[in-house]
């Protein structure tokens, strides 16, 4: 008997192991699934628009008038007309777009801010950026990844081939085609390049222009606001609080902040309307201009009978919710199939009507408003695993408020339509027989998702298609494209009022688009690579990425080394020569610039010191100076001094040369001056261009000055060292003139 306890005991270890394993991994399993299945915490407010704003929702194909106040995520876009600009919040970021400018987010949640730039300017403002947060921005050509807090902007070009980066302060990196690029604080970044190279440029960051001013200005009201010492800087839209309504201290609830100018019998959540965003359902949007911080976070109060805002712990990061009400009646309960529902009071629990994990319902609560976690969990045991929708068992403090119930007929709440025009008038009894529930029985229509501006859908300007499909370089590989919402409408129908989960909408999704997104392309891993720095032929370009000129004829000649080898203009002197030959133009050596023993000697047979001087350009940098080519022009002139007169004016000569025979070898060698054409001044204007001929001008105060073009004027035995080849009438006749010495 004795032997078979032990035996017994093990058995019975085993029999309580396996009852364990066949109860409790169902409940694991649903912890791990709800997990999953958390919507981020955080979604971007749409806080500011000024002219013609447009918005298409994650999904869908149709653009209809933005509305303020609208929760942006995953998948949403947004197109800023001309003369418009629209600012984002995201409570750790602030991105605001200029004119013609599109955007959308490839990604948004808890650690992840990609952001698709296809055309246009933003400005980022980032506040805070945590060790495992990523914030990146797309562009047709690279990704730009923030790697601290910062001041940026962005300017992707209309035709997607360039992008300029500006780091007022901050850091990042640019990856595109297989290299990264970090770039630093104080510098201005051009990029641009073809398939397989990204080219970038770097210069000295210029000053705000209209668009870095108004933002600038932005930042600094958010950044001053007296409400961020009462709420966490993560609240998105407390900055708003400010000129809308005043702080004050109440011994029961701390600080509370009262609305001004709201009208009489006013109530939270009724100056507004309702829309459809996935992955939370029915979304209050509210119309003031300050409504969206008292609407998403924090816990709404009447004390001496007015209504105040209580927000959640400072020190807490805030977790938003779609709207923090409780919904009454509904469904073909309590009010006829009317849908109602009224604010949330202080250290009440919050049950979203999604699906979510035992830590998101802790987390949505605790930041939201000051309650016992145990408070938590039991409702989260009620409603969440044991699926109870009915709350029978809590008696809300706001529920038994007059005015607190807002109620309206079904079409008005699944329409998105104006809640205060339609709402409809209950008395105590029937909000008292009305069930409560975490959410509303009533399907979603395709109004809801497209808001309150529905009937302005394809009415209103969009992002050329040319932008619009237009792909962008991404270093994070974002989440498969959404759903639309005709792929949900069905399922949806079939729990009323409950979005789908996560793994039921991957369901939904074709497995091809879940393989690669198609308005993405990603980037190979990049290589480090070095930009250059402070190219000038870059600089007019800056202000318009996209549109680079071909880099000009400056950098090859400057126009101070172009008087010297020649007195004609400037301008023409870097078109005739690129920059290679100029060096060569004066080596230190004059004698072996000046002929290059196998070019020179057929040019000219004059002594070697007197065309250093007169054209320290080696002969082949001559041809491409002057269109005619350099070897016809020596042999076609022996330079006798009759012709030099013709081909300058005595005008020109005394400024470019001491003398006129000596002017003529110093000051050009025969290959490129006019003396190269002793015939009438006609020859002179094929050698060269009008506009580059000195003849044609006189003197010009650009060449160098006689002793800095001419170290030594060359001897008078110079001249007869031109050989004519093609005109020997010429010579004879100069021969007789003036006899060169030394002939």
């Amino acid at each position: 008997m004795k032997s078979n306890l032990p035996k017994l005991g093990w058995w019975s270890a085993v029999l309580a192991l396996a009852l364990s394993t066949a109860v409790f991994p169902a409940r694991a399993t649903a912890q791990d699934q709800g997990q999953q299945d958390d919507p981020p915490t955080r979604v971007a407010r749409l806080g500011y628009m000024e002219g013609s704003v447009s918005f298409q929702p994650a999904g869908e194909t149709d653009w209809v008038e933005a509305v303020a106040n609208r929760p942006m995520t995953t998948g949403d876009r947004l197109w800023a007309d001309k003369g418009s600009r629209a600012e984002l919040q995201l409570g750790s970021a602030v991105i605001r777009l200029s004119e013609n400018t599109g955007v959308s987010f490839l990604n948004l949640d808890d650690h992840t801010a990609q952001i698709q730039l296809s055309s246009g300017t933003i400005n980022l403002s980032v506040r805070r950026l945590d060790p495992n947060d990523d914030f990146e921005v797309d562009t047709p050509d690279l990704a730009f990844t923030v790697s601290q807090p910062g001041n940026y902007r962005l300017d992707a070009s209309e035709d997607g081939t360039s992008t300029v980066v500006n780091l007022r302060d901050g850091g990042g990196q640019a990856t595109g085609n297989g290299q990264t690029y970090t770039l630093h604080a104080g510098q201005r970044v051009t990029f641009s390049g073809g398939t397989d190279s990204l080219n970038a440029d770097v210069e000295d960051l210029g000053g705000p222009d209209q668009f870095d001013n108004w933002a600038n200005g932005r930042d600094h009201r958010d950044d001053n606001s007296p409400s961020a010492q009462y709420v966490s800087r993560d609240v998105v839209g407390y900055e708003d609080l400010d000129d809308h309504g005043s702080w004050r201290d109440d011994r029961d609830y701390g600080h509370v902040w009262y609305p001004n100018n709201v009208a009489p019998g006013w109530a939270p959540y009724r100056e507004g309307h309702w829309d459809w965003i996935a992955p939370w359902g029915y979304t209050w949007v509210d119309d003031s201009s300050w409504g969206y911080a008292p609407f998403h976070y924090g816990r709404w109060v009447t004390v001496g009978g007015r209504w105040g805002w209580i927000a959640g712990p400072v020190d807490v990061r805030p977790v938003y919710a779609p709207a923090l009400v409780v919904f009454i009646g509904g469904g073909g309960g309590g009010f006829g199939g009317d849908v109602g529902w009224f604010p949330l009071g202080p250290r009440e629990v919050y049950v979203p009507p999604y699906q979510v994990s035992r830590g998101y319902m802790n987390q949505v609560n605790i930041s939201n408003t000051t309650v016992n976690t145990t408070t938590i969990s039991n409702v989260y045991n009620t409603t969440i695993i044991n699926k109870s929708t009915n709350i029978t068992n809590v008696n809300y403090v706001n529920r038994n408020v007059q005015g607190a119930v807002t109620v309206v007929p079904q079409r008005t709440f699944a329409g998105a339509q104006p809640v205060a025009r339609a709402a409809v008038a209950v008395n105590p009894q029937q909000i008292a027989r009305a069930p409560i529930s975490a959410r509303v029985a009533v399907a979603p229509t395709q109004q809801s998702v497209l808001g309150a501006k529905a009937s302005t859908a394809n009415h209103v300007t969009a992002p050329p298609a040319a932008v619009m499909n237009r792909q962008v370089v991404a270093k994070r590989t974002p989440p498969p494209p959404p759903v639309p919402f005709a792929k949900q409408q069905q399922a949806l129908a079939a729990h009323p009022g409950q979005p789908l989960a996560k793994h039921e909408i991957q369901n939904l999704s074709p497995p091809a688009a879940a393989a690669a997104h198609p308005m993405v392309k990603q980037a190979p891993p990049g290589k480090a690579a070095t930009p250059t720095t402070g190219h000038p032929a870059n600089a007019p370009n800056a202000g318009r990425p996209g549109q680079p000129t071909p880099p000009p004829a400056q950098p090859n000649r400057p126009p101070a080394a172009q008087p010297p080898n020649r007195p004609a203009p400037p301008a023409a002197q870097p078109q005739n020569r690129p920059p290679a030959a100029q060096p060569p133009n004066r080596p230190a050596p004059p004698a072996e610039t000046n002929r290059p023993p196998a070019a020179q000697p057929p040019n000219r047979p004059a002594p070697p010191a007197a065309q250093p001087q007169n054209r320290p350009a080696p002969p082949a940098a001559q041809p491409q100076n002057r269109p005619a080519p350099p070897a016809a022009q020596p042999p076609n002139r022996p330079a006798p001094p009759a012709a030099q007169p013709p081909n300058r004016p005595p005008a020109a000569q005394p400024p470019n040369r001491p003398a006129p025979p000596a002017a003529q070898p110093p000051n050009r060698p025969p290959a490129a001056q006019p003396p190269n054409r002793p015939a009438p001044p006609a020859a002179q204007p094929q050698n060269r261009p009008p506009a580059a001929q000195p003849s044609q001008p006189p003197p010009r105060p650009q060449t160098p000055p006689p002793a800095a073009a001419k170290p030594a004027p060359p001897p008078p035995h110079q001249q007869p060292n031109l050989t004519p080849e093609q005109k020997k009438k010429q010579e004879e006749q100069q021969k007789k003139q003036e006899k060169p010495p030394g002939a």
